[in-house]
C-alpha cells in the first residue's frame, strides 16, 4: 500500500502562485508514475501533469494544455515528496487538487485517472479575480 498526503492549498488572488506538496509513504517502490489531478464542482476529474518515478527518475511525462507553461511538477526523492508549483493562477484553476500514484508506467497511465491506484485526500485551491 501507498499513502499520499497533500498540503499547500489555499486561497490566492488571480496572478498569484501556490506550491502543493504530496508526501508519499509505504511501498512507494511499487509505483512508476505519479501525477496531479484536479476536480472542480460539477466537472470531471482532470489530469494535469505526471512524472516518471521509477527509481530516481524525475522525468516529466505529461502536461495538460490547460496548465502548460504555468504549472511545474517535480519530485524530491530524498523526501519522497511530489510537488506542484502553480504560477499565474486564474479563477478557472479553482478546484480540489489530488496527487495520485500508479503501478504502471506513465506511458500507460498518462493522465487517465482510472490508471492510478493510490490517491491522496485532496487539497483545495481557490483563486479569486
Amino acid at each position: 500500500q501507498v499513502q499520499l498526503v497533500e498540503s499547500g492549498g489555499g486561497s490566492v488572488q488571480a496572478g498569484g502562485s501556490l506550491r502543493l506538496s504530496c508526501a508519499a509513504s509505504g511501498y512507494t517502490s511499487s509505483t512508476y508514475c505519479m501525477g496531479w489531478f484536479r476536480q472542480a464542482p460539477g466537472k470531471e476529474r482532470e489530469g494535469i501533469t505526471a512524472i516518471y518515478t521509477s527509481g530516481a527518475s524525475t522525468r516529466l511525462a505529461y502536461d495538460a494544455d490547460s496548465v502548460k507553461g504555468r504549472f511545474t511538477i517535480s519530485r524530491d526523492n530524498a523526501k519522497n515528496t511530489l510537488y506542484l508549483q502553480m504560477n499565474s493562477l486564474n479563477p478557472e484553476d479553482t478546484a480540489m487538487y489530488y496527487c495520485a500514484a500508479s503501478r504502471v508506467s506513465c506511458r500507460t497511465a498518462g493522465l487517465l485517472y482510472y490508471e492510478y491506484n493510490y490517491w491522496g485526500q485532496g487539497t483545495q485551491v481557490t483563486v479569486s479575480s
